[in-house]
């Protein structure tokens, strides 16, 4: 299923990061009294009442400003609303209702989606009530009013939110097609490679930069195997002058991986890995994908010897340390070297994102575990693992009972996921382990 996403906008400087920040749980976004202060599109996962969803903390939305920065920053905004399912419309008590608050409701209103009026800095609603009731005048619906800085009413404005969210308009038809998502920075091949695959020129193929603006499903079928490929409008490149621009253009790509079984991460091999590929990279670690890294246009490498794909492969490694467990792979989109490396190496971690170990077996390997390194222990009190059984998959994941939850430090529990690798490999996709506590007693039941 895939998660809603629900968009802050609004005119700058009416408290949208702030109110972001309350909702993420921490201070994420940059809170400045500047317009245009937000530099990078920011997003977060939230929960409330049951329902998970992400959060999109936009820049703010000037409808006639002539300022390049600022009509970029409008321009990207227009892919945070059309991407999400529900619009925070923000507007700022203080100010009353301004001349732009009425053309970014304007905009809103022709998106077509659902929008939910939200005024700012109302830290005392018995007394400012009067003046809440003037943006009644946007024609935008029931304003909810809150104080973001306050943390007040953030409940109601969730509350209206989610009540938008119905299950059957985010869960993805039940089919066993895997989906694989392809994702890279502007021109790196991710259109060609599935023309290539599909052996017609269904998508736009072009130098220019950030020609894919939607994703796009492409049925593939390859050897009697379905596949459906999705690709991603790509990732631009931050320049000195031009940093504030890079700002949304990862939010179709976040929706394209949380659809997603298995990311291919598609680097260009002539301009090497990126800022762009290592963050992409890491949004697919953290929502658990499988994970296959594609290195695009090695056919374009010149001066190649028997060396030299294990060099570019331990750079990679280098920069994505955190992905020792990722297939790496190298093709030409163009000639369609190696594809057929590819499906087989997308097949691989499709069966590691879904295998399952037996408990017992999972036991056996933790209890050699720990007579090889023995546990921590701290101020006299060592820790003790009781049990270990397997949960759930896409990722794999585990839950570990012990004696101490706090005992239990990041690098005993990287040594254990360490040695389930090294018993199943799990080749393609992170695992996911869980630490619960357990008493002594509540063991021996």
């Amino acid at each position: 299923m895939s998660k809603p996403i629900a968009a802050i906008v609004g005119r700058p400087n009416v408290g949208k990061s702030t109110l972001f920040n309350a909702l993420a749980g921490s201070n994420i976004s940059i809170i400045k009294d500047t317009p245009g202060v937000t530099r990078d599109r920011i997003y977060a996962d939230v929960e409330w009442s049951g329902y998970h969803f992400t959060i999109i903390d936009t820049g703010g939305i000037e409808p006639e400003s002539d300022d390049v920065i600022l009509r970029q920053m409008r321009e990207q905004a227009q892919i945070a609303i059309d991407t999400a399912h529900v619009i925070i419309f923000m507007v700022d008590l203080r100010g009353g209702v301004q001349d732009a608050d009425g053309k970014v409701a304007d905009m809103l209103r022709r998106s077509g989606k659902p929008v939910v009026l939200c005024v700012n800095a109302v830290d005392n609603y018995v007394k400012q009530a009067p003046y809440v009731y003037e943006f009644y005048e946007l024609g935008i619906g029931d304003p909810v009013p809150i104080s973001a800085a306050n943390r007040q009413g953030i409940g109601d404005l969730l509350d209206q939110v989610t009540a938008y969210f119905g299950e059957e308009d985010f869960e993805e038809e039940e089919s066993d097609i895997p989906r694989v998502a392809i994702v890279g920075k502007p021109n790196v091949g991710k259109s060609s490679l599935i023309n290539k695959l599909t052996g017609e020129g269904r998508l736009i193929v072009s130098d220019v930069a950030g020609t894919t603006r939607d994703a796009v499903d492409t049925p593939v079928r390859y050897r009697g195997r379905e596949y459906i490929f999705i690709d991603t409008a790509g990732l631009r490149r931050k320049s000195k002058v031009k940093e504030e621009l890079e700002r949304y253009t990862v939010i179709r790509t976040v929706a394209a991986v949380d659809r997603a079984d298995v990311v291919v991460i598609l680097i260009d091999a002539v301009e090497g890995i990126s800022e762009q590929d290592a963050k992409i990279a890491g949004i697919a670690h953290e929502r658990g994908k499988g994970i296959v890294i594609a290195v695009n246009k090695w056919d374009a490498v010149k001066d190649k010897d028997t060396n030299s794909t294990r060099e570019y492969e331990a750079e990679v490694r280098r920069i994505l340390s955190y992905l020792s467990y990722a297939e790496i792979i190298f093709i030409s989109a163009e000639t369609g070297q190696r594809l057929n490396r590819l499906f087989a190496t997308i097949d691989m971690v499709l069966e590691n994102q879904s295998r399952r170990i037996p408990t017992g077996i999972l036991n056996e390997i933790m209890t050699e575990a720990v007579a090889m390194q023995a546990p921590p222990t701290d101020k006299g009190r060592r820790l003790r693992l009781f049990y270990i059984t397997q949960v759930a998959v896409k990722p794999p994941t585990f839950v570990i009972f012990v004696n101490d939850k706090e005992l239990m430090h990041f690098s005993y529990v990287r040594y254990i996921e360490n040695q389930i690798r090294a018993s199943f490999a799990f080749k393609g996709t992170a695992l996911k382990i869980i630490i619960r506590e357990r008493s002594e007693k509540e063991n021996k039941k």
